[in-house]
């Protein structure tokens, strides 16, 4: 984010975790991670990785390991995002070592602005973007009150 034109992650770069992610997924993520060859200076980054179930965390603790020792290039970049409420899950635990407590470096309307950037749709048309706000291809939609058809 250090430029407006800096590109947003692409999706081989990002792992969302949930409890249904399975170690199949969290394993291809880690190899393009991890093994030499993957072309670029990619970050990769895997977000709720405490929200994997234990013996998905297990096997990806392994392969990581596995990875580091014979097959690894010496040099990677991977974000391993928790939430601190669940600090004492697995993943978290493992990686307890390296841990960064993290703060936006930027000003949140910094940070609104440059994504405002990237999803801003060029021109104007028929699309669902022109439901969001200043023709942004993205939205949030939320509400304090459940199941009100959103």
């Amino acid at each position: 984010m250090n430029s407006p034109e800096q590109p947003l992650p692409t999706f081989d770069e990002v792992l969302l975790c949930t409890p249904q992610t399975t170690a199949e997924q969290v394993e291809l993520f880690l190899r393009r991670c991890l093994i030499p060859g993957c072309a670029g200076e990619k970050i990769y980054t895997m977000l709720y990785a405490d929200e994997l179930t234990y013996n998905v965390s297990c096997r990806a603790e392994k392969l990581f390991q596995h990875l580091q020792r014979y097959n690894s290039r010496s040099t990677y970049r991977l974000i391993i995002l928790c939430n601190c409420e669940r600090e004492h899950s697995y993943i978290p635990s493992v990686f307890s070592q390296y841990k960064v407590h993290m703060i936006p470096q930027r000003p949140l309307a910094e940070i609104q602005q440059y994504l405002q950037h990237h999803y801003r749709v060029a021109a104007p048309s028929d699309s669902a973007a022109s439901v969001f706000k200043d023709n942004m291809c993205v939205g949030i939609v939320a509400s304090k009150r459940a199941g009100v058809g959103k």
